[in-house]
């Protein structure tokens, strides 16, 4: 029996744009192929509402997935996982973090769907060794626009598996997939954290860093001259049971829980203005001395994770993330050109991230390259989006692209410069019958 449709107010995780959808909640995956066969319009899925802009809006038809949520399948030989696409990040940690596997690839959130972080070819803290999300990915059950499922990897139907991660769920509804876990011997990360100086210092120090399993540094956007790019690094490994204390051996995959506090209303102007952002950047920056030491996997991989309703925190208006990355030989100049404009925007960001990226995705429309990610937070208002444009202007010019898993506002020449298999997804789009048949508001703002 197809799900009923209710009328909603829906938007990403930056409540930016806010559009009114008919949604759909499919309670089986039976019961998607139902609705995909009896229904002959344009659709798209949504999973937690993790992507920040309008990837997973349509206001004719959205189908939500959470409900999607079974783990079908484990092989504790090999740790692999058979899901549907409703399991999120954080449903594979409580299950399996107590046996002693972790996420082989995680986003910085644990409230991700897997059918989302496979739509979105999500990558973490370990790109420079691991990957994105798709490399992880063994295979995906896919529903085409007639409601037929097909098998999807990289033996079977390969050209649609590519275009599927990373394809911002325009090739199809996921179902189900399967993927690789980690074996970890603890629920503990092993952090050093490094102070750095200035923009040189915080790249070279993600740079000696890779060697380590886990890097990330958060970057001061709102400094200037010298110190241009001063930020923190924070460096990880999993932590075996003999580095440590006698007091979490006991216990060593048992992780660490706490209560969630939140932000409870929109929080006016004033409080994101650039002095607000200069003070808690100069404050924050002093705080995080060098240290080595023992953190837990939600600090490390998912602070923002810790604070209930954090979106709310930029206003009624919401505000707009924008994540580029570019080409290591044209990164420094590139970032630094980047980090210059925010600074005299005075229009900083409290959550400015940089990572080092390693080999591009396999995904014809996938985001990671060889190259630096920066990522930062923007409250909506005319002069931010003007910045922005502005930004693109600039990430053109050193090769780079946009991340369409964060994006609400980019145009569609912006994302043609950074994306030389955009042709091949179309034609993959074009050859399934999907191009009428799976669109979202980004899809067709970008002309895809």
């Amino acid at each position: 029996m197809s799900p009923a449709r209710v009328a909603r107010r829906l938007s990403g995780w930056g409540r930016y744009p806010v559009a009114d959808c008919e949604l759909a909640r499919p309670r089986t995956a039976e019961a998607a192929l139902e609705l995909l066969e009896q229904d002959c319009g344009d659709l798209i899925a949504r999973g937690c509402g993790r992507s920040y802009g309008d990837s997973s809006l349509n206001q004719r038809l959205t189908i939500g997935t959470g409900a999607l949520d079974r783990i079908l399948a484990f092989d504790a030989e090999r740790g692999t996982v058979t899901c549907e696409a409703g399991v999120t990040i954080g449903d594979l940690i409580a299950t399996f973090l107590p046996r002693g596997w972790f996420p082989s690839v995680t986003p910085g959130t644990k409230f991700v769907s897997l059918g989302g972080a496979i739509a979105a070819d999500v990558h973490g803290k370990n790109h420079h060794r691991d990957g994105s999300f798709s490399e992880i990915v063994d295979f995906i059950d896919l529903a085409l626009g007639s409601g037929r499922g097909e098998r999807c990897s990289r033996q079977e139907n390969a050209d649609l598996f590519a275009a599927t991660c990373g394809g911002m769920g325009l090739t199809g509804l996921i179902l189900r997939a399967g993927l690789r876990l980690r074996k970890v011997e603890s629920a503990w990360i092993r952090q050093r954290r490094i102070r750095t100086a200035g923009l040189d210092a915080t790249m070279d120090a993600l740079n000696e860093g890779s060697v380590w399993a886990y890097s990330v540094a958060w970057i001061d956007c709102m400094s200037k001259g010298a110190a241009l790019g001063r930020g923190v690094v924070f460096l990880g490994e999993h932590a075996n049971v003999g580095e440590l204390p006698a007091v979490k051996r006991i216990k060593p995959l048992a992780a660490s829980t706490s209560r969630r506090p939140g932000v409870p209303i929109d929080l006016p102007a004033f409080a994101l203005g650039s002095r607000a952002v200069q003070m808690f950047n100069a404050a924050y920056y002093r705080l995080q001395a060098p240290a080595e030491g023992l953190t837990g996997v939600d600090p490390y991989f998912y602070p923002l994770d810790g604070i209930e309703n954090w979106n709310r925190a930029y206003g009624r208006r919401g505000f707009v993330q924008y994540q580029c990355v570019i080409p290591e030989e044209e990164s420094r100049d590139g970032m630094q050109r980047l980090l210059s404009e925010i600074s005299s925007a005075r229009t900083g960001s409290f959550l400015a991230v940089l990572k080092k990226m390693g080999k591009e995705s396999p995904g014809a429309l996938s985001f990671p390259m060889p190259g630096y990610t920066l990522a930062l937070d923007f409250p909506v208002s005319d002069a931010n989006l003007a910045l922005l444009d502005r930004l693109d202007a600039i990430l053109a010019e050193h090769h780079g692209r946009i991340y369409l898993a964060k994006d609400s506002r980019a145009s569609a020449a912006a994302l043609r410069s950074g994306y030389p298999q955009l042709g091949a997804f179309l034609d993959v789009r074009d050859r399934f019958g999907l191009t009428e048949r799976f669109s979202s508001i980004q899809s067709k703002r970008l002309k895809l």
